[in-house]
């Protein structure tokens, strides 16, 4: 299961630096639209690559469908579908973003493979679906 955590640390990291460059290629060419979509999604992908290192405790309040397969998946494949447009870099950062959205969504429904210790909350009891 170590090596499985791994993975999902990766893939994860890899999203957050693919919403990072995403989001900054948002910002060519230049329109108040262009900038406030760069700098969320910029937010976002430095919120999501921040988890794979020190989850604050804020964050299960706020934000705790960052939790569940299915919750993350969910909120992946948004982001990639506001990056999906115009600029090449977009196009192919939102595809890989929401096809790893799709992942983690189906993920949840396979109940052999459980959710890595960065993606449980502090009341996960090992069940899922």
């Amino acid at each position: 299961m170590d090596n499985l955590s791994n993975i999902f640390r990766l893939v994860n990291l890899a999203a957050g630096v693919m919403m990072v460059l995403g989001g900054i290629s948002q910002f060519f060419p230049t329109s108040l639209q262009s900038v406030v979509v760069g700098c969320y999604v910029i937010l976002f992908g430095l919120g999501t690559a921040m988890l794979e290192f020190q989850i604050p405790p804020q964050i299960n309040r706020y934000a705790s469908f960052m939790f569940s397969f299915v919750g993350r998946g969910v909120f992946y494949i948004f982001v990639g579908s506001i990056l999906l447009h115009d600029h090449t870099l977009r196009v192919i950062a939102g595809s890989l973003i929401g096809l790893v959205g799709i992942g983690y969504v189906v993920l949840e429904f396979i109940p052999s493979i459980e959710p890595p210790e960065n993606m449980r909350d502090a009341h996960w009891d090992g069940e899922q679906v």
